[in-house]
């Protein structure tokens, strides 16, 4: 995603496994290389996680 990925929009660089296919490479954007879990973003599910990113995209969104 050349001009950067819109709140709300699933990453093109993401496997049906939600895996991302280019992890590892250095076509990575230094964004998601720099971004380590914390406990707080990922929570006790993928619900919970998916939650905190929602709340992130909507505080950054132009």
């Amino acid at each position: 995603m050349p001009h950067g990925k819109p709140a709300g929009v699933r990453c093109v660089q993401l496997d049906e496994d939600l895996q991302c296919k280019i992890f590892g490479s250095p076509l990575r954007p230094a964004c998601c290389s720099g971004l380590q879990p914390q406990a707080e973003m990922c929570g006790e599910s993928r619900e919970q996680a998916l939650v905190w990113i929602e709340r992130l995209e909507a505080a950054t969104r132009p």
